[in-house]
């Protein structure tokens, strides 16, 4: 089943802590595969406050989360029952899934990066903390687009998790 963009309603004030309830059931009910990223839409703005200008984050779209997921029974149960949420953008209870030209323009980018690596493949780190270092994959998650390599940290095999277009093979 193609993973889909869906607009999550929650208690206005409350996005950041929704999106962070729903990354932890991901990872407890092991769901990586089907909800694949949740977002809180912001921008940076610089306000001015008392004659001080500072750069803050305001959210695009108060209330809401964007849920990246395969929308079946399990995934629409957890979302749906995730505290904070008031429920799906959608008629009654079906959700409806974001169009391509919504998705635009949003700014989200659909991947379409062509990988030439697979498991036990030796690559080198392209940015980060982690640049030059270079680490053999472990195991590879398309859905998310990471992968987990294991690299010599302080005369130690270390788990490393990062994106695709973060590594080049060897």
């Amino acid at each position: 089943m193609e993973a889909k963009w869906y607009v999550v309603h929650t208690y206005s004030g409350y996005e950041k802590k929704v999106k962070a309830n729903i990354d932890k059931t991901i990872e407890n009910r092991h769901l990586e595969d089907e909800i694949l990223e949740v977002r809180v839409p912001t921008l940076d703005v610089i306000e001015e406050k008392n004659g001080t200008r500072r750069q803050v984050e305001k959210k695009l779209f108060p209330g809401y989360v964007l849920v990246h997921m395969c929308m079946n029974d399990d995934t629409w149960f957890v979302v749906r029952n995730t505290r904070g949420v008031t429920g799906f953008v959608g008629p009654g209870s079906k959700p409806v899934p974001l169009t391509d030209d919504e998705i635009r323009s949003l700014g989200i980018k659909a991947q379409h990066q062509v990988i030439d690596f697979t498991v036990g493949d030796t690559v080198t780190v392209l940015s980060g903390a982690w640049k030059d270092t270079v680490g053999v994959i472990r195991t590879m998650n398309d859905g998310k687009r990471t992968l987990i390599i294991n690299v010599d940290f302080l005369g130690r095999e270390t788990p490393v998790e990062l994106s695709f277009s973060e590594v080049k093979k060897i």
